[in-house]
């Protein structure tokens, strides 16, 4: 490490050079880890070389190299991220979609669709636009981000929060399907 170092973290420039030097390598691997998702292997990078700026000390091991040190902090970022979403429910709920009248008379099939119709053109444009993906081109949510290019997680935001949107909006719902 150079002599530029702050007491904090690495410098600038030796993260520019760790970046350049690995960033590649690191990449990769952590592509494999996340089976293939570019945007979650990203995040993982970034937040790989965040701890390699908190810990200059690294930069002095004993090795010839830092990239040992990388890539096991980047397997743990890994592993924990994905505990973490293991851990977590569902993120997007099918009740509501589910609840809807889809059986009966069609006159009721067609009031109910008019309902549906109304409460989407309620919501934002970027929410809309996410459900009509997901729920009427029966995209998966990698494949709506990639459509819509932004990342997997704010898709699921938003049919998060639309869906929520929704059973508020709609008449017959009630109050606990959000």
């Amino acid at each position: 490490m150079t002599s530029t170092q702050t007491s904090r973290g690495a410098d600038e420039r030796d993260l520019l050079e760790l970046q350049r030097s690995h960033g590649g390598a690191l990449l990769r691997f952590l592509l494999r880890l996340t089976y293939g998702d570019r945007q979650r292997a990203e995040d993982l990078v970034q937040e790989t070389l965040v701890r390699a700026w908190q810990h200059p000390e690294a930069f002095e091991a004993p090795y010839e190299s830092i990239r040992p040190w990388l890539f096991t902090v980047g397997k743990r970022l890994a592993i924990d991220a994905r505990r973490s979403r293991l851990a977590r429910p569902a993120e997007v709920s099918d009740r509501l979609l589910e609840s809807t009248a889809a059986h009966g008379d069609p006159t009721e099939r067609s009031a109910a669709a008019l309902d549906v119709r109304e409460a989407v053109r309620t919501l934002s444009p970027e929410h809309r636009a996410v459900l009509v993906q997901i729920y009427f081109r029966g995209l998966s949510v990698h494949e709506a981000a990639s459509a819509l290019g932004i990342p997997a997680g704010t898709v699921k935001s938003r049919s998060h929060y639309a869906l929520r949107a929704l059973g508020r909006s709609l008449p017959g719902y009630p109050d606990g399907v959000r």
